[in-house]
């Protein structure tokens, strides 16, 4: 089976959001090359030379990507996806939602449903849709 990880596009802040995430969600950065960084041969036009062309952020066997979206490339926000974090625990889950919420929007607070103890729905100060739950529900 392959592996499916989520790739975000951002509009200049990449760098800043990827090490909240990686300062939130643990993991390690592990790759934070810019365009600048381009071989000869990928020439990047002068005002994204020190935008993300590549990030990536290790969470144990799992992958979050990411770049800014340069001038060949205009960013158009993210639509129609939010990343699901699901914990073990009501305290992971609210430890983790709080501090993603932290300068973002709360859309759903963190409450209980049918399906996990405790879930709730944000967008965080870099425009990423998040849907976090925390324990599970007893059948």
């Amino acid at each position: 089976m392959p592996q499916i990880s989520a790739y975000l596009m951002f509009d200049g802040d990449c760098a800043e959001a990827m090490r909240l995430y990686e300062r939130i969600l643990g993991g390690k950065l592990d790759a934070l090359i810019t365009y600048g960084e381009s071989p000869p041969e990928m020439p990047c036009e002068p005002q994204d030379r020190d935008l993300i062309m590549h990030a990536r952020l290790r969470l144990d066997d799992q992958l979050l990507m990411a770049s800014d979206s340069n001038s060949q490339c205009p960013y158009e926000g993210k639509k129609g996806f939010s990343l699901s974090l699901v914990y073990p625990t009501v305290s992971d889950a609210q430890r983790i939602f709080n501090a993603l919420a932290e300068g973002g929007q709360v859309t759903m607070p963190l409450q209980k449903t049918f399906w996990a103890e405790i879930f709730g729905v944000l967008v965080d100060r870099h425009g990423t849709a998040w849907m976090i739950s925390g324990g599970q529900m007893n059948s």
